[in-house]
């Protein structure tokens, strides 16, 4: 930081907890969906993927990759929209970019419960599908850039790790609450009517809870230290900001420091319900069941590790909550495949694995914030998370359920996770003990 530049004071107390609510609020509604549709892959699968003579041999497993390769086109359309959203949210502000992300995630996922399905319109039916996938990827790379950047430049002094972990807390209450949906769905439903009809419902529901987080955006205001009259327009005279190699840099260290949360939060987050049902023969309801005990362990760890964070600094948890995954995928994973294993020793395997995805989703979107200076925040962190999500979560559920089927390794899950992690561990030993308490650039 040079001499000339001024800290922003901080931000009034009640202000500060209206954006936090404001900038969490959108993130349920986005991970609601990708809950509801990771849980829901199956039905999805039969309803849009699998053609009218899906009789031979081995066609669920490939309307299942279908599925999957529908879910990952999105995820590469993430790095898309973050950087248009994200160069919207640093030239204009992060209000209008907030707005504008919440209101398109909402309609497309709306759209998507109102869908006439493959047996009614034909091959017409996956391919629009799709094309909602790709909007609300889009929709999706700008949120958490947006987000974050708001949470980060709200948070008063000390909080930045907990207000971060805000954004994770709602991701998991998004997930919770789409299997949740999704398991009461499948409780009160029989199969034929949750195939036909009922698998729409938690797609629908997204307009109500939309509407909500679109509301209080709007009242929102600017965070502190937004910038001058002569940044921004220079910003929309099309000049690039000076430092441009070393925030490259950064996207790439800031990926290999989160891809381990991306790729173990995917697979025991949304992927386990299909992987359960398709490759460990347990029923839709039982693999729910799972899903959202892995999401409880994953939600309760979250908060308390960004006030860790705050505390103690980014590295120790993060680094914490990758080492426990490397080292407990397999052992997790097995207990989990063992017919002998008590049901209480299998709930305690899928909470241990949420709560270690948590160690690394609570610090992970402070520690983002802190690498990018504020007039590329917004762009930097969210290309980062966006093109790690497009590549170790999108592809998840696509690269576990075709390796599953062609190796017959059900350990694969472990190995992708583990992986993941072992790598990411090396990178997060780059963090500076410190950083945490250094004032945002």
């Amino acid at each position: 930081m040079t001499s000339t530049e001024v800290l922003p004071a901080p931000p009034p107390r009640a202000a500060a907890r209206r954006a936090l609510l404001a900038g969490s609020a959108g993130n349920l509604v986005e991970w609601y969906e990708f809950g509801v549709y990771g849980c829901f892959a199956t039905v999805i699968a039969a309803n849009f993927f699998t053609p009218p003579t899906g009789a031979r041999s081995g066609s669920g497993v490939e309307a299942l990759v279908a599925t999957y390769a529908s879910f990952a086109l999105a995820f590469f359309f993430r790095p898309v929209g973050a950087l248009l959203f994200g160069r919207l949210g640093d030239r204009l502000g992060r209000r209008p970019t907030l707005v504008l992300v919440v209101g398109l995630m909402t309609l497309t996922t709306t759209l998507i419960g109102l869908l006439p399905t493959r047996e009614a319109i034909g091959p017409a039916a996956p391919w629009l599908l799709t094309f909602l996938r790709v909007l609300q990827g889009l929709s999706a790379g700008g949120e958490f850039g947006g987000a974050v950047s708001l949470l980060a430049e709200y948070a008063p002094p000390g909080r930045r790790g907990l207000y971060g972990a805000w954004q994770s807390f709602t991701v998991a209450l998004g997930l919770l609450a789409g299997a949740g949906t999704a398991a009461a769905l499948a409780t009160v439903l029989p199969a034929p009517a949750l195939y036909a009809w009922g698998w729409r419902i938690p797609f629908l529901l997204a307009l109500p809870l939309g509407a909500v987080a679109l509301w209080l955006r709007t009242a929102l205001e600017e965070p502190p230290g937004a910038p001058p009259a002569k940044a921004a327009s220079a910003a929309r005279g099309g000049q690039v900001p000076p430092g441009g190699g070393v925030q490259a840099r950064a996207v790439v260290l800031g990926i290999g420091r989160i891809m381990g949360w991306s790729a173990a939060g995917y697979t025991f987050l949304v992927v386990l319900p299909s992987y359960l049902q398709s490759t460990l023969g347990a029923s839709f309801r039982n693999a729910l069941l799972a899903t959202t005990l892995v999401n409880l362990g994953f939600a309760a760890s979250i908060l308390p590790a960004g006030l860790l964070s705050d505390r103690y600094g980014r590295r120790p948890v993060m680094l914490g909550g990758a080492l426990g995954i490397a080292v407990l995928a397999f052992p997790l994973l097995h207990l989990l495949q063992s017919p002998d294993a008590s049901p209480q020793a299998r709930a305690a395997a899928v909470l241990t694995a949420g709560a270690l995805v948590g160690l690394l989703a609570g610090p992970g979107p402070a520690m983002l914030a802190e690498m990018f200076p504020r007039r590329v925040r917004c762009t930097g962190l969210g290309l980062a998370y966006a093109l790690t999500n497009a590549v170790f979560s999108g592809c998840a559920g696509l690269v576990i359920t075709a390796l599953t089927a062609r190796t017959g390794d059900t350990a694969i899950p472990a190995y992708y996770a583990a992986g993941a992690c072992a790598i990411s561990s090396l990178a997060l030993l780059t963090l500076r003990g410190n950083d945490h308490r250094e004032p945002l650039r």
